[in-house]
């Protein structure tokens, strides 16, 4: 596996970004392609019209299972990067860190962990200037 660094540390799942997305796309065109024609034409509306609900409910999981996964992904990491920075330095993490904040610190090796976290709070950096400014790069192989 490569290895990890700011170049190259944004991943993409491609079932789902390749192949879902794009599938549910191409049917929920086609349902409203199908339903406009239906209803000019005047003919299999009703049919039409379920098909296009199905496909917009669908649209609507493929983004909501999206949205839940990376909402668990985030807390799992404000948790693991909170017990960290307790681990190495016996103090809470600064709460005035943003969610975006502690992910982008979660890159940081532990030896410029607290510097970082501390810098990134009283700066208010941005997560990519934080993800720029790590200087020894801890690999997170786990989030999509």
């Amino acid at each position: 596996m490569e290895t990890q660094q700011y170049a190259n540390h944004r991943k993409l799942d491609p079932l789902f970004h390749f192949v879902l997305l794009w599938l549910t796309l191409i049917v929920l065109i086609g349902a409203v392609i199908y339903a406009v024609r239906s209803l000019i034409a005047g003919e299999g509306v009703s049919t039409a019209l379920l098909l296009l609900g199905l496909s917009v409910i669908a649209a609507i999981l493929v983004m909501l299972v999206r949205t839940y996964a990376l909402k668990s992904q985030d807390r799992a990491i404000r948790a693991e990067e909170q017990l960290r920075h307790f681990i190495l330095t016996g103090k809470p993490i600064d709460p005035r860190l943003s969610l975006r904040q502690i992910i982008a610190l979660r890159f940081a090796g532990d030896q410029e962990y607290p510097e970082l976290c501390h810098k990134a709070a009283e700066e208010n950096m941005r997560p990519d200037d934080i993800k720029k400014a790590i200087r020894t790069w801890r690999a997170d192989h786990h989030r999509l």
